[in-house]
């Protein structure tokens, strides 16, 4: 029989042998016990400002597909943390609008010099390349009436396209019949037609074509007026990392972004047949194609959101119906539009599972008829609802953003138009509250648990809130003109997060004060639904760059 003594000698070289293997499996994070992690390190200068302060940083290992951007302090100060890196050899890029990086493009760490780099500014010679669609905008001359048509034209490519271009106005016409029969979910990277096709009033082409011709470079070499920029972030703009997951093909369009119970990072592909997964600690990607409904038909979903069991529901756009992706079994349930619903021009945007439990129903949109559906589970059957039947007034609506209550009664917003709907759950009637502000364009929201609906008002550069219990509405406007809010998310502190697709700049929002904080990221992104999760502190923040297959994580830093 082994002493005592033996058996404990057994088990600490069996724990140090589990110590060793368990050392092996873990990322690196730089350093022996008590040192400080490797790390990129220094100061950004410029001959024209000396130290600048909000010059965004981003380093990226070579032949990795993370990468990592901090902001410059109030002294040009700048520091990565040594945890989120490994050694290797590095690209350096930064973000600075009118200024291009002049030294060092390289790093390799660990070295002497990867602590203390003097990165040095020089003015740049092209200042419209670094232009968001908001600088854009501000910079053209012309009535607000006459903007308004080009926030469409964000959805599928930035204004840059358009302003560069030599087109005169009766170029520009054909170009835009021709763009009115591309489908909603098209980017520069796959650009899918519709099928059936649409027309536009004469009038308005050519009165935004005349328009267009008159701010691009049609009649001269360069731009009759001057370029405006945006400032740099300041103070508590600059307390934050950033990192971004490049994704394996140029042509994922990441729309919907979500976090699962175990921190896995789930999203709807807006042009492809795949539901994606990332997981955010190694980078690793996966993908699970999605069934193709009608073959020759655009691929890709839109909306994307969990019901009470953790699967996944996609809105499949003009696939003409919803998906349920069954997490444990990695398979999916298809829910088709029947046929006598299913017409060439039908398109699911939206869907909202999360009450289904409560009597077995899901809801989703038909945007073509200007509809709510709604899907019963245990026979597979859609009933429609027509909430705007009998309104008149030659009005566009459009139901979009769905949220539901705890009896699945809907909330929608109308995209079209300026209200929010409700759908009784048990009765089926409908009614609608008309924003405070006109033509405010509500898109995508979400419900609370103190009965308050916080929605994003597109076109009013608007963030608001809906009571549904004493039926009143609050808003509150962004900080920056031609911001287009396209989601909002209401984090544990009560403070709200939100994106768009034309600023490059991520907005949190206290409406109890009104102090806003905007994060500039470091590259051209194209931002559609944002979630928060809650589960760390601070708060983390997820996105899709959608025209730039990556995914954004945000930490800010206080």
């Amino acid at each position: 029989m082994r002493s005592v003594r033996a058996q404990r000698q057994t088990r600490v070289r069996a724990l140090l042998a589990a110590f060793v293997v368990l050392g092996a499996a873990l990322p690196f994070v730089g350093g022996t016990a008590g040192a400080q992690a490797p790390t990129i390190a220094g100061e950004v200068a410029s001959a024209e400002e000396g130290p600048m302060e909000g010059v965004l940083v981003s380093v990226q290992k070579a032949g990795a597909p993370i990468s990592i951007t901090v902001v410059t302090d109030a002294n040009g100060r700048f520091r990565v943390p040594g945890a989120k890196l490994s050694p290797g050899s590095y690209s350096l890029r930064i973000r600075a609008v009118g200024y291009d990086l002049d030294g060092p493009q390289t790093v390799t760490i660990p070295s002497p010099e990867a602590d203390d780099l003097q990165l040095g500014l020089r003015k740049t010679e092209d200042l419209a390349a670094q232009l968001t669609n908001t600088e854009w905008l501000m910079s053209m001359p012309g009535t607000a009436e006459q903007k308004r048509p080009l926030i469409e034209c964000m959805s599928c490519h930035t204004l840059e396209r358009i302003v560069r271009s030599k087109f005169d106005a009766e170029e520009f016409a054909a170009v835009l019949r021709r763009m009115t029969n591309y489908a909603n979910n098209t980017t520069m990277a796959r650009v899918q037609p519709r099928i059936a096709e649409r027309e536009v009033p004469e009038e308005r082409v050519r009165k935004v074509a005349a328009y267009l011709a008159s701010v691009n470079l049609s009649a001269a070499p360069t731009w009759s007026y001057p370029l405006k920029t945006l400032p740099r972030p300041k103070g508590r703009a600059t307390r934050v990392v950033i990192t971004e997951y490049d994704l394996p093909r140029p042509a994922i369009a990441p729309h919907d972004v979500r976090a699962d119970r175990d921190g896995m990072i789930w999203y709807s592909n807006f042009v492809e047949p795949f539901l994606g997964r990332l997981d955010p600690r190694t980078g690793e990607h996966a993908e699970y194609a999605v069934p193709v409904l009608k073959p020759g038909f655009p691929t890709g979903s839109l909306a994307m959101e969990p019901d009470e069991d953790g699967n996944w529901w996609l809105a499949l756009m003009f696939q003409g119906g919803l998906a349920k992706f069954d997490v444990r079994t990695k398979r999916f349930a298809m829910f088709p539009v029947p046929p006598e619903m299913n017409g060439d021009t039908t398109q699911q945007s939206m869907v909202m599972p999360r009450r289904s439990h409560v009597d077995g129903k899901v809801w989703t949109n038909e945007v073509s008829k200007q509809a709510i559906l709604r899907l019963d589970l245990a026979s597979g059957r859609y009933e429609s609802f027509e909430p705007f039947a009998g309104l008149g007034g030659g009005r566009t609506h459009s139901p979009y953003g769905l949220a539901a209550d705890a009896a699945n009664d809907l909330y929608f917003m109308d995209f079209g138009d300026e209200s929010i709907g409700r759908v009784d759950a048990k009765t089926g009637a409908v009614t609608l509250y008309p924003t405070p502000t006109q033509a405010s364009r509500p898109r995508r929201t979400m419900l609370d648990a103190h009965g308050h609906l916080w929605f994003a008002e597109f076109a009013a550069n608007k963030l608001a809130m809906f009571d549904i219990k004493q039926e009143t509405f609050k808003e509150w406007d962004v900080p920056t003109p031609h911001t287009y809010p396209y989601d909002v998310f209401l984090d544990k502190n009560s403070e709200l997060w939100s994106g768009s697709m034309s600023n490059d700049r991520i907005l949190r929002f206290d409406p109890q004060s009104g102090a806003a904080v905007e994060y500039l990221l470091p590259r051209q992104t194209n931002i559609r639904r944002v979630f928060v999760d809650d589960t760390t502190t601070p708060v983390t923040f997820w996105a899709g760059n959608n025209h730039g297959a990556a995914i954004v994580k945000l930490e800010p830093l206080e």
